[in-house]
């Protein structure tokens, strides 16, 4: 069963949702894979509409799949709540506010021209693929990424404060040394020309034409390439270190001291010392065993632990 919704009563109820919010059965799958192809269509039809071209020419098909579309989804999102517990749980929802965005635009076009170019956010709803699928290593290994970030928006956070200040001096330097007919008539312009060279994108829109300016040009583009690798090595760093965490234990081996096993290490892989304080190694004489339970009595009243036998 979903962990976050119910069904919210037996029969008819139970099997919708049993279809539409599990994954588990032909059916379910049947369905959830029907229904990111009609998102993908749907997402198509409202691509090919904007082309200018295609509009002219299939304009009306386009508006009548739209429409199939939005009742097709506006049906799906009703039986979605008439199936669930707590319909205005699954509304505050990540996937229920998306649902009731994808179906809103159309129904607003009547009343607001252009409501319907925002159709294109039915795409997120093709993220369902990740239940459907059961990828549950690439959804652990997003939440990986995201802690990653999370630990690293401090130092990366000061990198680009840093940046702002080198991007202002720059562009304050070339504002006093190039000319206004090179492009550079204020200083926020020439802030614009610091950030495409100092990230080496180049546009070439606006260019230095003297000597000095160009000079600096190759040291602004130098710098660039210099200090590029500060954000990815900090996040790869953080990365690594999430990912020691999660396959490494903290705890010290009672006998050498040593705190870098891996999660599940029955013995410490330095003096081969048993790591579980709270069980005798299974290793020892049934004497030795009982000698280390009499040893730990006071710890077993205090934490209400029994020795076997």
């Amino acid at each position: 069963m979903n962990l976050e919704f119910k069904p919210g009563g037996e029969g008819l109820r139970t099997r919708a949702f049993q279809i539409i919010f599990e994954s588990d059965t032909p059916a379910a799958k049947g369905f959830d894979i029907s229904l990111i192809v009609v998102i993908l269509a749907s997402v198509l039809v409202v691509m090919l509409d904007s082309v200018e071209a295609y509009a002219a020419r299939w304009g009306e098909l386009f508006f009548w799949l739209e429409w199939g579309f939005t009742l097709a989804f506006t049906i799906e999102l009703a039986v979605r709540l008439y199936c669930l517990d707590r319909p205005m749980q699954y509304l505050r929802s990540f996937y229920g506010v998306v649902d009731v965005i994808a179906v809103l635009p159309t129904w607003l076009a009547l009343i607001i021209p252009g409501a319907q170019a925002l159709l294109i956010v039915r795409v997120l709803r093709v993220l369902r693929i990740f239940r459907i699928l059961r990828l549950m290593q690439f959804v652990g290994e997003g939440r990986l990424l995201v802690e990653s970030l999370r630990r690293a928006l401090h130092p990366i956070f000061l990198f680009l404060i840093t940046v702002l200040f080198l991007v202002t001096i720059f562009a304050s330097l070339i504002y006093l040394i190039e000319p206004a007919e090179a492009g550079f008539t204020s200083i926020p312009q020439a802030i614009y020309w610091s950030i495409v060279t100092l990230t080496t994108v180049g546009y070439g829109d606006i260019v230095p034409v003297t000597p000095l300016g160009q000079g600096l040009s190759v040291m602004v583009m130098l710098t660039g390439y210099s200090i590029i690798v500060v954000p990815t090595g900090v996040f790869s760093a953080q990365v690594i270190r999430s990912i020691r965490q999660e396959r490494y234990s903290d705890e010290a081996c009672p006998g050498c001291g040593h705190d870098r096993h891996e999660r599940g290490a029955r013995y410490c892989m330095k003096c081969g010392t048993w790591l579980d304080e709270k069980t005798p190694d299974p290793h020892l004489s049934e004497e030795e065993q009982a000698a280390w339970w009499e040893a730990r009595g006071g710890d077993e009243e205090a934490q209400g632990e029994t020795p076997p036998g």
